[in-house]
């Protein structure tokens, strides 16, 4: 019967080698196991009423007097009203920010796009052939996700919009689709408490600030680095 070199060294350990090393372990004696050694019995030491106990103590006025450490307390002097009204805003703002900052930073990256291609065309015609075809682009890809924003997300889009091009919502209108229809939309986001013409600093504006924190988080999080954007 041919055997193989391996088989050859498996015989050879499960016969000869494990029986000795069976031997060896058996010859030694192991230790017990934690679970099965006798619990050790813990003498408590018994005070009597003249023993002496050490406590913590602290000096006030020269006296030592004894002491506790307690847990750290904090302590607000604000409305508890005027804390949940804040922390609402705040929460309402950081879910829209969350929202909308997805499609105003791949928004931008379109729009800044454009612009650069739109410095190299001089002819009417063909900026305007070129600025449709750029607008389809955007409309399959945002138009079913930017029709389910309330009015209040759309405000904050149209900030964050600004934040990645520099430019406001009215003055893109104005250069893309013309003073007319850039008009027209103005007037629509008037009528609902809005306005294309948003700026963004937030340098000055406290709203501003407060979303730029946020679309900070944002980027650690999700984008591993900083966006690029118009400040």
């Amino acid at each position: 019967m041919n055997c193989s070199k391996s088989t050859y060294f498996f015989l050879l350990f499960a016969f000869i080698l494990l029986p000795g090393l069976s031997e060896l372990y058996a010859q030694q004696s192991l230790p017990p196991h934690l679970d099965s050694a006798a619990p050790v019995k813990v003498i408590k030491p018994a005070y009597g009423p003249n023993d002496t106990v050490f406590v913590k103590a602290m000096i006030i006025e020269g006296e030592v007097v004894g002491g506790k450490e307690l847990n750290e307390v904090l302590i607000w002097g604000g409305d508890p009203k005027e804390a949940a009204k804040y922390w609402a805003a705040w929460t309402r703002l950081r879910n829209a920010v969350y929202v909308t900052y997805p499609y105003a930073r791949s928004a931008g990256v379109v729009m800044v796009d454009v612009n650069k291609h739109l410095e190299k065309i001089s002819g009417k015609n063909e900026r305007k052939k070129y600025i449709k075809s750029r607008e389809k682009e955007l409309r399959s890809a945002f138009t079913d996700k930017v029709t389910d924003l309330s009015i209040y997300q759309g405000k904050v889009l149209m900030k964050l919009i600004n934040r990645q091009t520099g430019n406001n919502c009215f003055e893109i209108i104005k250069e893309m689709k013309g003073g007319f229809t850039a008009g027209f939309y103005q007037t629509l986001m008037f009528v609902v408490g809005s306005s294309l013409k948003q700026q963004w600093n937030p340098k000055e504006d406290k709203l501003d600030r407060q979303i730029e924190s946020i679309v900070q988080e944002i980027d650690r999080m999700y984008y591993g680095a900083p966006a690029a954007a118009a400040r």
